[in-house]
């Protein structure tokens, strides 16, 4: 047989080729860290686990490159996703979600010295909160302070929490209550940097029992930047947590414990109004039933099935009774903590915390320090987490995104976060005021707090009441009670010169209601009727000086700037809104589909409650945007500190 000569071997690649092939795989793609960022982002971290980097760490860790350095410079973002083995598109993305974190680029951005923040939401609004803007820039220009990068900057931003003292401003982390001109440049000339521009810390100790308070206002404390607060010591020598250690150490039944909430009638008070011993009983049945599981390796939560969230994200325009309480006593918050993680079986728990409310993540913080220096029984592991300036994060599962060290986006439902939440696992999800409560009842029992009521509702509810009152502030009156019986017995009266017309009664979100309506039950449930809600409890009050419309206005603007821009519905919605809304005349046909399309299709409560406003203008007060006569009993505004000139030069 013919044997058949052998093809000739030919190189596919060369030796040159090859080696040059592995020289540019040995290069990673993208941007690569500096040595220097690398130092830099490696010593603000400290020492590194041997697990690694916490992925649900990333919004702290980028807390402490932003309040260090005053902004995000790229390099260093680029040294944390290396050191945190993370893309730097995921980086990027979590830290540009984020109003508070300011991304700079390349190596000569220069961090202004020092922010000066003005609240331009609707309490400060209607306290002159425009005048102050328009005036500081100046003024800051006549002192050598400039507005621009390495100097003062002057933001503009959404309601700080602080409406019962409009208008605000904050100097870098320093509150100025009822800000003028001269007043923020006293604190800029006394804080000149972000060194010494820090809350100032509470150093008097009393003892804050909220339930002496039932039927009364929260008294207003001559510093209104640190009151007075309860620290461990005192809170004990009144008998705390003596509860909480008698249900840990099995001296008290917690299915009893478990009967008195639900019997109490007491309901999420974060705006939901789901009944919070309800709540406990899903989780706690859900967590029964999960398989037992150990915590994810980057998370550092203990094992079990069932973790808690605790909502102290107090975004709503309007609301701040959470501050008030938890700056005055922060520990009865972390006994009903205790008592709730005791009985629903969570052995985790974290709490998310507005970051506007610096003073009150201090002062919780050393709660928390002592209270594991000397605990009165064994603890839950509890981290305090911080937000980043973001009011879709008091949306639920926005918030588990964030403590998770995403983006707040809401999830979508089911399952729902009784179910898989938190790092997948059964949550109980509360908000602070709801836990506050939980000592009280216990201890003075269920009919203790549904005592209280008037108009044929039951409980007590906390209302931040703030705008055209005589004396705004935290209000703790029966469930059920008016706004003209809140106004009258509460409030001191309208202030001198200024007589009801309008008020929100639940915030931003819960619509407007004309003085006509000024007797309805304020109250879970009482108000959907009228196209409205009570969420949180924060009543704005207008007077004759004020018009509905720009008031709607300014709460619309609100929601397109804290949109998140997951669904098209609220994203495009709300800043269409706004547009149509500053026209003389409203096309109230065209207003009204939009508000279809966002109530009907928008992931989340922002997107479905931002239409409220619009509904209630034309419903309530179609005589201020073109679609009715003006009644003849009514003024018409003039001066409105609301009012702006609008396209076209016309104000309507």
């Amino acid at each position: 047989m013919k044997s058949t000569p052998e093809a000739p071997t030919v190189a596919a690649v060369s030796v040159d080729d090859m080696r040059e092939r592995i020289r540019r795989k040995s290069h990673l793609k993208g941007r690569q860290p500096e040595d220097a960022a690398m130092a830099e982002v490696a010593q603000l971290l400290g020492p590194r686990p041997a697990t690694g980097l916490r992925r649900d760490l990333l919004i702290e860790y980028l807390h402490r490159l932003n309040d260090h350095f005053g902004v995000l410079h790229d390099r260093r973002l680029v040294a944390l996703a290396r050191q945190m083995n993370l893309p730097m598109a995921e980086v990027y993305e979590v830290a540009s979600f984020y109003h508070h974190f300011d991304i700079v680029r390349g190596d000569d951005a220069v961090a202004p010295r020092l922010v000066l923040r003005v609240c331009d939401s609707l309490s400060c609004s209607l306290a002159g909160a425009r005048e102050l803007l328009a005036a500081l820039p100046e003024r800051l220009r006549a002192m050598n302070l400039g507005g621009g990068l390495g100097d003062v900057q002057v933001q503009a931003v959404p309601c700080v929490g602080r409406c019962e003292q409009a208008p605000v401003a904050v100097v870098h982390q320093c509150p100025v209550p009822h800000a003028t001109v001269d007043a923020v440049l006293d604190a800029v000339n006394l804080k000149p940097n972000r060194a010494l521009a820090l809350h100032p810390k509470a150093l008097v100790a009393i003892n804050f029992d909220v339930a002496t308070l039932a039927g009364q206002s929260v008294p207003v404390q001559p510093d209104g930047v640190s009151p007075a607060h309860t620290d461990l010591a005192t809170y004990r020598a009144h008998g705390g947590y003596q509860t909480a250690a008698a249900l840990v150490n099995g001296e008290m039944d917690a299915e009893a414990v478990l009967t008195a909430m639900e019997n109490s009638g007491l309901r999420g008070l974060g705006g939901a109004g789901f009944p919070a011993g309800r709540k406990w009983r899903i989780v706690r049945e859900q967590a029964a039933l999960a398989e037992p599981q150990a915590a994810p390796s980057d998370t550092g939560a203990f094992g079990g099935t069932a973790v808690m969230a605790v909502n102290i994200d107090e975004g709503e325009p309007g609301t701040f009774k959470d501050r008030t309480y938890l700056e005055r006593d922060p520990h009865r918050f972390l006994e009903g903590v205790l008592i709730a993680a005791q009985v629903v079986g969570t052995e985790s728990v974290y709490i998310y915390l507005r970051d506007e409310y610096h003073g009150c993540r201090a002062l919780l913080q050393t709660a928390l320090d002592h209270l594991r220096a000397e605990p009165p029984c064994p603890l839950p592991h509890i981290e305090l987490r911080r937000g980043a300036g973001a009011y879709i994060c008091g949306e639920e599962s926005a918030m588990i995104e964030s403590i998770e060290g995403k983006r707040g986006e809401p999830r979508m439902r089911p399952p729902y976060i009784a179910q898989v939440g938190l790092f997948g696992r059964p949550t109980l999800e509360h908000n602070f005021e709801t836990l506050y409560w939980v000592r009280d009842i216990v201890e003075r029992g269920p009919d203790w707090f549904a005592s209280f009521g008037r108009h044929g509702r039951k409980g007590l509810r906390s209302f931040s009441v703030s705008g055209r009152v005589k004396h705004p502030g935290v209000k703790l009156a029966p469930a059920g009670i008016t706004v003209q019986e809140l106004i009258d017995e509460f409030c001191g009266g309208m202030a001198d010169g200024h007589q009801l017309y309008a008020y929100l009664p639940g915030g931003a979100s819960g619509g407007i209601l004309p003085a006509s309506l000024a007797n309805i039950p304020l109250d879970f449930d009482t108000l959907q009727p009228y196209g409205c809600f009570i969420g949180s409890a924060a009543v704005i009050v207008l007077s004759q000086h004020d018009r509905a419309r720009d008031a709607a206005l300014n709460v619309m603007r609100f929601f397109e700037h804290e949109s998140c821009g997951q669904c098209t519905p609220c994203r495009a919605g709300t800043a269409k809104a706004a547009q149509l809304m500053q026209v003389p005349q409203w096309d109230e046909e065209l207003l009204d589909d939009l508000a279809q399309v966002m109530a009907d299709a928008s992931i989340c409560g922002l997107g479905q409650a931002a239409p409220n406003p619009i509904r209630c203008i034309h419903k309530y007060f179609a005589h201020e945007v073109g679609a009715g006569p003006w009644p003849g009993d009514l003024p018409k505004p003039r001066n409105s500190p609301l009012a702006e000139q609008l396209p076209g030069g016309a104000k309507p």
